[in-house]
This record gives structure tokens, sequence and C-alpha cells, in this order.
């Protein structure tokens, strides 16, 4: 019986089978391989039909009884009959006979792909010859491996909690079903199936993977017509934070991973389709009693260590999720542009916006991953919550004081930009395609708000912008300050492109200290970077009067930790996370107390949670927002909001969605709602 293994050798054997001349010259050959066929007769059958035809009623006839082709050899070499000679036309009589090949001559060189696979096909077949042991051993390896590869991806989980070997040992329904269609089709169409059902499964398990780094970083899972944009991102991050070399030979290494992926689960399809339909009978009982164990499995619920059910259909799960997700993407799109053209302020006079802020100098600042598990969770807090309490006493001694609340982000892990202008657009932004269209449109944001007062100088400082930024215009801000406008002169400190400390300083030096034209007052929109991860190294802080132009960072980021080991160890993550929120912190209220006047207003806020590996795989979206001013008036404005005195929020202080923060914010400070309907 021919080998498992060796379906391309079964296939060149039909294409390529000897002549009658051929069987006659390899006679003992012959009757040794009619002795090997008709043992496995009975096994081969349906398949031998199926790819041979009539070839096969010819071949059974010669094994039964091969005289006759002998005759009909010896007939042939030598010449034809006289009869047959004198029949036909007389050209054709007086035209030449073609002499027969001589025994043992070469066959017709082929040429190209045809002459390469023979040559391979003919040196496995001599090896196989040489070693029998040895190639039975090694193509039932490969099969077992086939069936282990395949199983794994019609059974892989979307998240890496859910990551164990009770995950890959259930039993697939996708399985079976396939097992039964390649068993009903013909070699050609089952071949063509079996590796298209292959590439589909490489894409499912792509997206799958993609999915446990979505959910691990972003807490949220991948969405395959957003999100092919972020992976650009994700490759920016991974530059500034392991450099140029490791991440090309990162990028490189996953896209051969890819590629791989998707070429050997076709082949494995292949070759098991192959060895379903080479012993059908097997196959099809093994077909039905994994059929009868998968529905009295589901029907009874059986289960295996940990709860895992034992019969599986992820894979249709997954495919109905993700086309369920699609669709679901595609009307969001349309329904979130008839969502923004509704502004409960966009037809507000610019006389009746704001005017409780009218001669202030209003400040907005992110800090990036600033997030409910900074306060609370047992190895970050200890240290975050300490600096909170020092710094609300110090601000005190000042003169100022804070109330504290909690916003739910539109994002988590990461985009902090969905953040950004959910809160200053009053929209639930939390996809790209979404973020599109709210900077595409005219929805008043906050800060476009103080700019339409006409009572206010607008500016930006975002030092973690590197390339041009159209979302300046949708923010309404008359100048921004990018990475490349602030002077910096010290190192990167991984993604972040300065210290938080030393971007505040440029600040201070370049807008807050200058007084605005035509007496206006400045609403300022800045943006923090150095609690962004990996966390390290992370910079320390230093006189701001010995700032300069960053060079004394230089030491500080040489002496800090490696990106390289935080992000591998998990409690360090969580331990260097705490420290750069500490330090962002310290930052922005060390450079108020020491800059801050009777008329400064901050406002200042997390712009999501850390990833999951850092605030756990079950944290919530929330965030930390405070409100600091020394005018008594600006906090009693909010007193209805019940926010917590100081600059940390109980736990449970009021939590409001992100989006709902702009509306509470104008209302508050004196806008009267005229409302733009769609």
């Amino acid at each position: 019986m021919a080998d498992p293994g060796t379906e391309a050798e079964h296939i060149a054997a039909d294409e390529d089978e000897p002549g009658p001349a051929s069987e006659a010259a390899t006679e003992t050959e012959t009757e040794a391989a009619t002795e090997t066929e008709a043992a496995d007769a009975s096994e081969t059958a349906a398949e031998t039909d199926s790819e041979s035809g009539t070839e096969s009623g010819t071949e059974a006839t010669a094994e039964a009884d091969p005289a006759p082709e002998l005759q009909a050899a010896a007939a042939a070499a030598s010449g034809p009959a006289p009869e047959a000679a004198a029949e036909g036309d007389p050209a054709a009589d007086s035209a030449p006979e073609p002499s027969p090949a001589p025994e043992g001559a070469p066959r017709p060189r082929r040429r190209g792909w045809a002459a390469w696979s023979g040559r391979v096909r003919e040196r496995r077949a001599a090896w196989r010859d040489a070693h029998p042991t040895t190639a039975s051993v090694l193509s039932i390896g490969v099969t077992v491996l086939c069936a282990v590869l395949v199983i794994a991806a019609l059974v892989m989980p979307n998240t890496v909690v859910e990551l164990g070997p009770a995950k890959f040992v259930r039993l697939p329904s996708e399985g079976i079903i396939a097992a039964a269609v390649a068993l009903a089709l013909p070699r050609r169409p089952r071949i063509v199936l079996a590796a298209v059902f292959g590439v589909v499964l490489g894409a499912l398990t792509l997206v799958n993977a993609l999915d446990m780094g979505f959910k691990q970083y972003l807490g949220r899972s991948f969405n395959a017509i957003l999100d092919w944009s972020l992976l650009g991102d994700a490759e920016s991050y991974l530059e500034d934070t392991l450099g140029r070399t490791a991440t090309l030979a990162v990028s490189v290494g996953a896209v051969v991973l890819v590629l791989l992926l998707f070429v050997l689960l076709a082949l494995a399809t292949i070759r098991l389709s192959n060895l379903l339909a080479r012993h059908p009978g097997r196959a099809t009982r093994g077909t039905l009693i994994a059929g009868v164990v998968w529905i009295t499995c589901s029907s009874f619920g059986v289960q295996l260590a940990g709860g895992v059910p034992l019969a599986a259909d992820s894979t249709a799960t997954t495919l109905e999720i993700k086309a369920r997700q699609v669709k679901d993407t595609l009307h969001d799109e349309a329904e979130f542009q008839k969502v923004a053209k509704v502004d409960a302020f966009g037809n507000t006079p610019p006389d009746q916006l704001l005017t409780s802020l009218r001669g202030k100098d209003v400040v907005f600042t992110f800090i990036e991953s600033y997030g409910r598990s900074a306060i609370e969770d047992p190895i970050e807090a200890p240290g975050v919550d300490s600096t909170l309490a020092v710094r609300t006493q110090a601000l005190a001694k000042a003169g100022f004081h804070a109330k504290s609340g909690w916003l739910t982000s539109a994002t988590y892990g990461g985009s902090s930009w969905l953040g950004h202008s959910t809160t200053m657009s009053g929209l639930w932004v939390s996809n790209q395609q979404r973020y599109r269209t709210v900077m595409a449109s005219d929805h008043l944001s906050i800060t476009k708000a103080f700019q339409k007062t006409g009572a206010f100088d607008t500016v930006g400082v975002m030092p973690g912008i590197q390339k041009g930024w159209p979302e300046q215009s949708y923010y309404g801000l008359d100048k921004v300050y990018n990475a490349f406008q602030l002077g910096y002169k010290g190192p990167k400190f991984s993604w972040s492109t300065m210290p938080d400390q030393y971007a505040l300083q440029q600040f201070q030096d370049r807008v807050h200290s200058k007084k605005p034209a035509d007496g206006k007052s400045r609403m300022s929109f800045v943006i923090l970077t150095s609690s962004h991860q990996p966390w390290a190294p992370i910079p320390k802080m230093v006189p701001w009067d010995q700032l300069g132009d960053g060079s004394i960072f230089d030491a500080i980021q040489k002496a800090g930790n490696k990106a390289s080991d935080v992000i591998a160890d998990t409690t360090k993550s969580r331990q260097e996370y705490g420290k750069s929120v500490q330090y962002s912190v310290t930052a922005l209220t060390e450079w108020l107390e020491r800059y801050g006047n009777d008329n400064t207003v901050l406002v200042f806020l997390g712009d999501h949670q850390p990833i999951a590996r850092v605030s756990g795989n079950h944290a919530s979206r929330d965030v930390p927002i405070s409100i600091v001013a020394k005018d008594p008036k600006v906090l009693d404005a909010i007193d209805s909001w019940n926010w917590t005195d100081g600059l940390r929020p109980a736990h449970d202080a009021p939590v409001w969605k992100m989006s709902a923060f702009r509306d509470k914010f104008l209302t508050a400070y004196g806008s009267t709602p005229h409302p733009k309907t769609n």
C-alpha cells in the first residue's frame, strides 16, 4: 500500500505511467507491483475509480493477466501484420513505418518545472527505496504535525488569558465538516478546496493573533476595516523604543512568519485531504464517529478542565463575529456622521460662550496613560497617591485648590488622540473612522469654543507631534508648537521626544509668560508624553533654572533602564509606569506652583488607562480629571458635580463618560445652548 506522505508521487505515477513496451521489458517489476496493489485493492478502489477512469480498468486487466500485454508488446516489436499493411490508402502504404524506441532508451527530456519536479520525485523515490523505515516514520511524523497545525488553527483562542493546553485539545466542528466535504469530492476540486481552506485558516489565525495584541494593548479586538493604519504607528513606536535595526528585523520577521503560516496551513490541509482520499473507508467511519461525538458533547455540555467545552466551533464563531463587525463598522460610519451634525452649542453666539472664564488663563493638559490604575492598583498606587497628596498640599500653600473626578475614556492602552477628541468634542470617538469624521466636521470643540468667543488667543504645545497636524484647524488653535519647535537638544526617552518638565518650561517661556495681544485672555492645549509606554528610561526632575536646551538630561537618560528590560517584565513595567506618572504629575504641578497666577485655571486629566499588562485584564477605562485654580469662583461653578477635593478623586467619586464633559464644562462656565440639528 502506498505511503500516506507521497501523494505527489502517486499523481506523477498516474501521469507518467509506462506503456506496454516498457512493461514487457520489466515483467518482474510489473508482477511485484501487481501483488502490492492487489493487497490494497479493496482500500483504494474508490480513489482509483475517481482519479484514473478507464486507465484503471486497463490496469486491472493487465494485473489480472499480464500475458496479453506481453503478446501485444512482442507483436509491436516485430512490426505490423501483413493484413494491416494491406489495408488503407496507397500513400499510407508507401510511408516508412516509425521504428520503436530501443529497450532502455531514455524518455524525451522534459523542460522547466516539469523537469525539475521529475528529478525531485526520482531522487525522493530513490531515497525512500534506500531508507524505507526512516521514510515511513518521517511521513507519519509530517502527517501528525500537519494535523496538529490545522487543529491548533481551528481551536486557537483570541485572547492571551485564554491560552492553555485545554483550548488545544478540543474537537473542532469545522474540521469534521471539512473532512466530510473532502471525501465527497474528486481529486482536483478536493485539492483546490483544501488549499483555499488552508489559506482561510491562515487568515483567521492572523486575525486571532492580532486580536490578542489589540486586547492586550488597546482593550478591544482588531477591526479588519479600521485598524490596518495603526500598524504603521506600532512600527514607529518600536523604532523609538528598540531602535531602527531591531524594528526592521522584527518587521521582516513578522512578514516572513505570516507568509510561512499561510503556506504551511495550505500544504497541511492538502496533505490531510489526500490522506483521507487514499483511505476512504476508514476516513468515512472516522468522520462519522467524530461527528457523533461532537454532537453528543455539544448537546450535553461536556467540558474539559477549567470549564472549556470539548465541542468547539471557534472558527465559525470568529467568522460570524468578524462579519458582523464589518457590517456594524460600515453602518456606524453613516450613523455617526448624522450624530456629529447635531450639536447642542453649535449655534451659540460668541458672546454667550464661556462667559465665566473671560479674563482667565486656561490650560488644558493631558497626561499620557494617566488612568485609575495609577491611583488604585496595589503596585502603582502607593507612590502615585503619595505624590498626589504631597502636590495637593504644596499647591494649597501656593493658594491653589482642586476638585477631582473620573471620566470613562473612549480608548484604552493607546490611541491617545481618541481620548483627546472625545473630551474636547463631546462625541464618543472610539475608532479611527469616527476620528476622521469628527476632524472633518464643524462640531464645536471646547478649545474652538474659546477661539470662537474672540476673547482668547489659543495655543497648542505638542511635544509628541513630529509631522504635519491638520487637526489644528478642528481644535481651533491659532498657533501650535510641535516637537521640532521647542528647541530641545537633549536625548529622547524612548517614544517621548523630550521630558515633560522641559516641555512645560518651553511653554512658559514661549507662551504663558507673554501677554496676548489686544488685551485678550489665553487658552492653551498641552499634551505631555513622559508617561508613555514603555516607561523606560524615565526622566528625573532637575532644577528649573538649569533646564537650558535639555542637554542636562543626557546623563539621566543613559543611567535609566533599558526599554527592552522593562517590556519583558510585567511587574517592572507596572512599577516603572507608576514612577512615570509621579514624574509627570510632579512636573505639571510644580510648573503651576512656580508660574501660576490668580487667573490661571488648570484642567488636567488622563487620556486612557495603560495597557492591560499593566492595568490588568479586567481594569476599567476610567481616568482621573482635576480642575485647579486660585479663584474660588472657578471651583464653586462645579460644586454640583460632587467631585472630590484635592488632586486624588475618591474611589466612589462621580464617573461620567468622557464625551459628557464638554457639555457639562461649557454649561458650568456660562455657555448658553443653541442647538444645531442635522
